[in-house]
């Protein structure tokens, strides 16, 4: 999926859905919203640099400074949020 598939309409919802689908795909496993990623054992380090990049490709967004953080990974309520937060920041910008 990519950036282009939300056209502006992206909802927390469908954010959600997104990165689930993409952690089970690469998982194969089911994960809840609020999950701790890391606690898990779910994401190495070479992992979590692939979630960055899936995160920036799939909903338009840079993810640098202050926002590379492993609080902003650690559940995917927590990358949703974070998505959300940038797309704010980039209309505002």
């Amino acid at each position: 999926m990519s950036n282009t598939d939300y056209a502006g309409t992206l909802t927390e919802e469908a954010a959600r859905a997104a990165l689930t689908d993409f952690l089970e795909l690469r998982t194969k496993h089911v994960w809840e919203p609020a999950t701790d990623l890391f606690e898990s054992g779910a994401v190495t380090s070479i992992f979590a640099m692939e979630l960055v990049v899936h995160v920036e490709q799939t909903f338009g967004v840079t993810i640098e400074g202050d926002e590379l953080t492993m609080e902003n990974f650690r559940t995917i309520d927590a990358m949703v949020a974070m998505v959300f937060r940038l797309k704010a920041g980039a209309r505002r910008g």
